[in-house]
């Protein structure tokens, strides 16, 4: 339905990509992939005319409509309800489907009373979501959608997941989030080294084929290479010589055909690796009966109880609103409980990555004393490497905090994080800045770090490879779940997703035996590993008996309880998974 050919675009001498064609056929869903700054959001920009090409044709279909989610927040309705409604189609005799916007709204994070408010009611990031509903409902032929995901909480991500998975038109998206990329998407199409590919599949497709045709121009440059060697050499020795005219000659021919291939430039790619500061203990933090709330008698959460171990990854989840930033800023010692308290070890050492911090940047300082003041022995050196890292290589870490984007802004941060040896990461939403392969890196350090690591996020990706506790804001309250994310969704699941859930006489029916024994032997591992941490927690309750602290020795009780408990209802799954699979 479109076709983009030659498609070109520069900022002074700096060309941002060039030669670009592509096509979008009907029905096609294409997610767009590439590291941040390659020209991702251009091509959306050049398409809905925000931005203006160099040269290139693009074709598109007479009254074909595109649809680009605009930041520009401008509302002319006096509720949101009607807000929404106005982007719908008006069939004849003036009518709307108005339960469509209902839909909508709900399904983006809206109650049913928020309804009938105006939006300036509303945060930035739900006004943003008002942009978003308006511009599904209006059913362009061609919806772009540039990181959707970052506005939204994780219950209206899974909605919007699914909404799109039944998206009949064409569509592009850009996000962050892998996981999602390819739920949705049918085709994939990286941004590379100033050109485009496209390929049907997921986004592990084009990264190995990209991998596999840049490892085959590599070899086939260092032979090439060889062989001109090889052949100047011969031209050189011979070239004097009456007798080898012609041969040399030749070769010399030989040479001015052949292409000179250049080495391919090194992308630079952020490598966190945390710092570990020691800890001894067994326990971060004992956090006991914590309350919250920003107005008198409207707590947000109360009595909440869980503690901190060594190593620990506990996910913090939830509906935005409900407290999980302020929980995190609870930890990092930025806000008091109402009530409640959260007892520290002595050794504890956290760091605490979160937009607040963010603001707390000294505009006026440069990148390198940024890094310079959280370092133990103020080391330029040590700077400079960080900033490095932080993709501020050289001289670029000399750039004054003010001139930074958000994005810039958040990896000075990390890397501030990076500087400070700690035991205990606070991360709240760290990836919303970075791109596929960074997130990878963050993921990756985050698995390495030998400490503990509270992590909001929305990313389910993100959850189902880190937790193996989580902190759940639903159902209007705050509480500790022991196990991984997929168990939550298994065994409690997303209250706004109850309705959609089939009763169990229908799941009966409907799973079929191969689906049933893949469960069962899911359940059988998780009740290996679970009897695993049995056993190093009945070891550690017995050190704890004879040496260590009451309080360590009665949490360490309760969260052996706790897995006791959990072991005890995957048995019970497993008896009747396995019951069913008989058809008994």
């Amino acid at each position: 339905m479109i076709r983009v050919s030659n498609l070109k675009k520069s900022y002074g001498s700096q060309v941002l990509f060039e030669d670009v064609t592509f096509s979008l056929q009907a029905g096609e869903r294409l997610g767009i992939v590439g590291r941040n700054g390659h020209g991702k959001s251009t091509i959306f920009k050049i398409l809905v005319k925000e931005e203006q090409e160099d040269n290139g044709d693009i074709v598109v279909p007479k009254n074909y409509k595109i649809g680009y989610l605009s930041q520009h927040l401008v509302f002319t309705y006096p509720t949101i309800l009607e807000e929404v409604c106005s982007a719908l189609p008006v069939y004849e005799g003036g009518w709307r489907e108005e339960y469509k916007a209902e839909e909508m709204l709900q399904g983006l994070g809206f109650k049913k009373a928020d309804f009938d408010k105006p939006a300036s009611a509303f945060s930035g990031g739900f006004q943003i979501r008002l942009n978003l509903s308006k511009l599904l409902l209006s059913e362009p032929n061609l919806l772009l959608l540039d990181e959707p995901t970052n506005y939204l909480d994780i219950v209206a991500v899974r909605w919007l997941q699914r909404f799109l998975q039944t998206w009949e038109s064409e569509l592009m998206l850009i996000t962050h989030d892998r996981e999602f990329m390819d739920s949705v998407c049918t085709h994939t199409m990286a941004v590379h080294r100033q050109k485009v590919k496209k390929l049907e599949g997921d986004t592990e497709k084009i990264y190995t084929q990209i991998v596999q045709e840049e490892e085959i121009y590599e070899q086939t440059r260092i032979n090439s290479g060889k062989e001109r060697k090889h052949v100047e050499k011969f031209v050189a020795r011979f070239r004097a010589q009456a007798s080898k005219a012609k041969a040399v000659q030749s070769r010399v021919k030989l040479l001015e055909k052949m292409e000179v291939m250049e080495e391919l430039s090194t992308i630079q790619s952020l490598d966190f690796r945390f710092r570990l500061s020691p800890f001894p203990g067994k326990f971060i933090a004992h956090v006991n009966d914590l309350s919250f709330g920003f107005e008198a008698g409207d707590l947000l959460f109360k009595d909440l109880t869980f503690t901190i171990g060594k190593k620990d990854r506990i996910a913090v989840i939830g509906p935005n609103g409900r407290g999980k930033t302020t929980l995190l800023s609870l930890l990092g010692g930025e806000r008091k409980p109402v009530s409640g308290d959260i007892a520290l070890n002595q050794n504890s050492v956290v760091s605490y990555f979160g937009q607040t911090n963010i603001s707390r940047l000294d505009l006026a300082n440069t990148i390198e004393q940024e890094l310079m003041n959280v370092h133990p022995e103020h080391s330029k050196a040590v700077a400079r490497s960080i900033a490095g890292l932080m993709m501020f290589p050289g001289d670029n870490a000399l750039k004054k905090v003010k001139v930074l984007s958000g994005g810039e802004r958040s990896r000075v941060l990390l890397g501030k994080i990076l500087v400070t040896p700690s035991n205990c990461l606070l991360l709240d939403e760290p990836t919303n800045h970075l791109d596929m392969d960074s997130i990878e890196s963050l993921m990756e350090a985050v698995e390495e770090f030998d400490g503990a690591v509270v992590i909001v996020t929305h990313s389910e990706e993100i959850l189902k490879r880190v937790a193996n506790r989580l902190i759940v804001f639903d159902r209007n309250k705050a509480e500790l779940f022991e196990g991984s994310y997929d168990d939550f969704l298994e065994r409690v699941g997303w209250e706004s997703e109850d309705e959609d859930k089939p009763k169990k006489a229908e799941i009966s029916i409907t799973r079929d035996t191969s689906t049933i024994s893949k469960k069962i032997k899911q359940i059988e591992k998780n009740i290996v590993d679970l009897e695993s941490k049995e056993k190093e927690l009945a070891l550690e309750l017995e050190e704890l008996s004879a040496n260590g602290s009451t309080q360590d020795l009665m949490a360490a009780d309760k969260q052996y309880k706790e897995l006791k408990k959990n072991i005890e209802s995957k048995f019970t799954e497993l008896e009747t998974l396995d019951k069913e699979l008989r058809g008994t």
